[in-house]
């Protein structure tokens, strides 16, 4: 006979699910909830521990970046807030340029006729045909308020990328107007940085390298702020231009915090006065001012570097989705790419490099600038193909850049502080006309690679002989024409 065990008296019948009509579906809303509940708190903690993780590394890169803009003495100069300033400028730039990629304005179409993207070309020299003649002497007379005239730069475009940031939404016609100013100011700024980039200069490193610092910051600034502009822009352009404005009216800010020895002159050296024959009787107004030589030299040593870039960019447009690279025929706007983007390297490289060398001779880096971009295209029309393209869009802007900071350089160095702002507007004016030469020259080329860079090459190569021989023309002047004698500035208007 079998025992039964006894009964557990706490034993009773097991809870089932709830019956009747919607018992079920009860239980599972209740396991729903508790699942999302659950759901939301693992988010949260995962987004509370991805907030401190941002938070960490951003407070860790504010603090590399200022370790970096104040080494070598630049925190105790006055150096650093001017890169911090920079980058500020470049991160603005770099907004607005995202906010109008999409907009008429800059686009040019693949099928654009050639005669068509030769207007675009010339239209690219209006802020620099502004800048030169009219805003460079207006910041010449004005050279102890620079900080105002900065912080002037930056105001203007905040307030025209407020307008634009209402004309892009309603196709209104103060579009061009509003982009062009924008243009001009940034031209006018960066000229104005480049006058007062000297008195903020700590002993010890050259002009070459505190160039090379100030643009490594705007490369800086450039990168970390198109992500925001980027994500702002997919909401519409207008709000790219508004996170513009806010970096504008920061930037504001900042360059009326820069240091006061940016309107000081102390110490500045006297443009030399190149007086005619009888200058010894002449009145002052009749004398006239001649460009030093060492800067004359540099700037034409500087349009060709300049001039390959133009030269490349438009050329290339047409010349690999026209005539690409065997192999590569379904893939041209990946070859420009490439091209593009070794150029864009190349110009970062360059950047680098300035910052980072110690002692560079502006004037030899000129010459092997100009002498390595005719080396590169003579290349790249021998043995035409991927790799030496890209081998010549890196040398392009690697040379570009170290060009153009060795240019500003011997500007800073060898210019009379009162004339700073000129030169620089005329220098730059100067060197964007190389480029458009460039431009229309690779428009016009036949589209046959080894003939087009060939002639690239070729017309790179006699301008080179033509600065060097200028330049020993220089040094061994005719008898006669001896030393100039050096005698104060004229004032403001004579």
């Amino acid at each position: 006979m079998t025992t039964q065990p006894p009964e557990d008296p706490h034993d009773g019948p097991r809870p089932g699910p709830a019956q009747g009509p919607g018992g079920d579906s009860t239980e599972r809303g209740r396991a729903a909830g508790a699942n999302a509940v659950r759901a939301a708190r693992a988010s949260a903690t995962g987004a509370r521990a991805v907030a401190r993780s941002t938070a960490r590394a951003s407070k860790a890169t504010v603090r590399v970046a200022r370790r970096a803009s104040h080494a070598e003495g630049a925190g105790a100069s006055g150096l650093s807030r001017l890169i911090e300033l920079h980058a500020f400028n470049a991160a603005g730039d770099a907004a607005v340029a995202i906010s109008l990629a999409g907009t008429l304005f800059f686009q040019v179409p693949t099928g654009e006729a050639r005669g068509q993207v030769a207007l675009f070309l010339a239209m690219t020299m209006l802020p620099f045909a502004i800048v030169a003649p009219l805003i460079g002497p207006f910041l010449d007379r004005f050279s102890h308020g620079r900080r105002w005239a900065i912080g002037s730069t930056f105001a203007i475009r905040a307030f025209l990328c407020w307008a634009l940031a209402t004309a892009v939404t309603t196709d209104s016609t103060w579009l061009f107007p509003c982009a062009l100013g924008v243009l001009v100011s940034s031209k006018a700024y960066g000229i104005t940085k480049a006058a007062a980039a000297p008195r903020l200069k700590p002993e010890g490193i050259t002009l070459v390298k505190a160039n090379g610092r100030i643009s490594l910051a705007g490369v800086v600034g450039a990168g970390v702020a198109a992500p925001f502009a980027g994500l702002a822009a997919t909401f519409g352009a207008e709000w790219s231009l508004r996170f513009a404005f806010l970096v504008f009216i920061v930037g504001t800010i900042l360059a009326v915090l820069l240091p006061r020895q940016v309107d000081s002159s102390v110490g500045e050296e006297r443009l030399v006065l190149m007086p005619g024959p009888s200058a010894s009787t002449a009145p002052r107004r009749t004398r006239s001012l001649r460009i030093p030589p060492q800067v004359a030299f540099a700037l034409r040593a500087n349009c060709g570097p300049r001039f390959m870039s133009g030269f490349l960019t438009m050329f290339m447009a047409f010349l690999l989705r026209e005539n690409p690279i065997p192999g590569w025929e379904d893939k041209p706007a990946l070859l420009l790419g490439v091209v593009i983007g070794a150029a864009g390297l190349g110009n970062t490289l360059g950047i680098l490099l300035a910052s980072l060398l110690k002692n560079v001779n502006p004037a030899i880096t000129v010459v092997l600038a100009l002498l390595a971009d005719a080396a590169m295209a003579l290349v790249a029309a021998l043995f035409y193909g991927l790799i030496p393209l890209a081998a010549l869009g890196l040398t392009a802007g690697l040379t570009q850049s170290l060009a153009k900071l060795s240019l500003d350089s011997t500007i800073q160095t060898h210019v009379h502080e009162r004339v700073q702002t000129s030169a620089f507007a005329r220098s730059d004016t100067l060197l964007q006309l190389a480029w458009v030469i460039g431009g229309f020259v690779g428009i016009v080329m036949p589209l046959n690679p080894r003939l087009g860079l060939g002639i690239g090459f070729g017309l790179l190569a006699a301008w080179a002989i033509f600065v060097l021989v200028i330049k020993g023309a220089t040094r061994h002047p005719h008898a006669g024409a001896g030393p100039m004698p050096a005698g104060p500035m004229p004032p403001p208007g004579t």
